[in-house]
């Protein structure tokens, strides 16, 4: 994997100075469920949210490696997991199709906001019955004059707590196959939505999570993403970069909790040496390393590929599904290594093995990939 550049560099270089600061009273918001809305406004003003988007709308203008990069140190350096996946959700969920699919008047009023982390993003995909069958989604949005009116409710919307808008995929017709759904942005003030509760949950609990409910929800046409019946296009593209910057910031995080394990392994005794002196803990280590690295060349890789055009569906499902499983590996042996410590809430470590099991199961589970995959392979 190549090297990157001194620009790329000083760009996660200059989350430095706030990352420290992101950290104060993590495990006590994670206790509480609680979104940390004073460090999402300090982490937005580093730029970070604005990365990838044109500088005409307040963004960075920056590639897709770049932003990965930069989202990788906000992992490596930032301990709320559930800060760090709000704001991947923010970008890709609202950001990246509005910017590669919207209309310009729909980019001029919406992605100033989104660069800046003024309006908060969230995207309403699942449903209670369809899970990570897309296309099995009920949530009908029919035509009406100049607007949509959109019945249904969508399930497990991340940031929907504390979003001010919302990317929202509904059925536009009855034929069968991906031609069938439509993109939507919807206001969070719009009549007929109903937000539902904040949804307690194992792990990522500082990204707060609910349910959607639409009754009669009349959203203006010019609103639609893209194309009527364009919106399994947009999802695919949005599930690319979902996949790819959400789990660059785990390959972060994993690469946290190597250097953590490491220090511990270092400094901890027991019978008279450091822990690390015996194999059963440094090979635990080992393993961990060897996970992020491979992660990472999966990651990095697959998107250099896709910004060159070439097909990487099976290197999206292979580059989820190892960086995912890797992450899960990663945490429990950092439990094992630090025993009693590593299952005390104060430590944090309890907190990365129930953050990484989340990786496993959204963008599509691990099972889903695997059955992509092996589609893919002709079985």
């Amino acid at each position: 994997m190549a090297d990157f550049t001194k620009d790329q560099q000083a760009l996660r270089d200059g989350l430095a100075p706030v990352l420290e600061k992101l950290d104060e009273g993590h495990i006590e918001r994670d206790a509480a469920a609680e979104f940390p809305r004073e460090a999402w406004r300090r982490l937005a003003g580093t730029g970070i949210l604005g990365l990838p988007f044109d500088e005409r709308y307040g963004g960075l203008g920056q590639s897709l490696t770049t932003t990965m990069y930069v989202l990788e140190g906000l992992g490596e350096g930032c301990r709320d997991a559930g800060l760090n996946f709000s704001a991947c959700t923010h970008l890709v969920s609202v950001g990246v199709p509005l910017h590669r699919f919207g209309s310009d008047a729909l980019k001029e009023r919406h992605l100033p906001g989104v660069c800046t982390g003024e309006l908060i993003g969230a995207h309403a995909i699942s449903e209670p019955d369809s899970g990570s069958d897309a296309l099995a989604m009920r949530t009908r949005a029919v035509r009406d004059g100049d607007a949509y009116v959109l019945n249904g409710s969508k399930s497990f919307v991340s940031n929907g707590p504390v979003a001010d808008v919302f990317t929202v995929y509904a059925r536009t017709s009855d034929r069968p196959g991906p031609l069938s759904i439509t993109a939507f942005l919807v206001d969070r003030d719009t009549p007929g939505l109903t937000l539902g509760r904040p949804l307690a949950k194992m792990g990522l609990r500082t990204s707060p999570l609910c349910e959607l409910y639409f009754d009669d929800c009349r959203v203006p046409a010019d609103r639609v993403i893209g194309r009527p019946g364009g919106g399994f296009l947009v999802l695919d593209h949005v599930m690319r970069w979902e996949i790819l910057c959400s789990f660059v910031i785990n390959a972060g995080e994993m690469q946290r909790r190597v250097d953590a394990c490491v220090r511990y392994a270092q400094t901890r005794s027991q019978f008279g040496q450091p822990i690390g002196s015996y194999q059963a803990v440094s090979h635990k280590i080992v393993d961990m390393a060897t996970g992020v690295e491979t992660s990472r060349r999966w990651l990095y890789e697959t998107a250099r590929r896709m910004t060159a055009g070439d097909n990487v569906t099976r290197d999206i499902a292979m580059a989820k599904l190892v960086t995912s499983e890797a992450n899960v590996a990663s945490a429990l042996a950092a439990v094992q290594i630090f025993g009693g410590n590593g299952y005390m809430a104060e430590y944090g470590i309890e907190s990365q093995l129930r953050n990484a099991v989340a990786g496993t199961i959204y963008s599509g589970t691990s099972e889903t990939q695997r059955n992509r995959i092996a589609a893919l392979l002709g079985l």
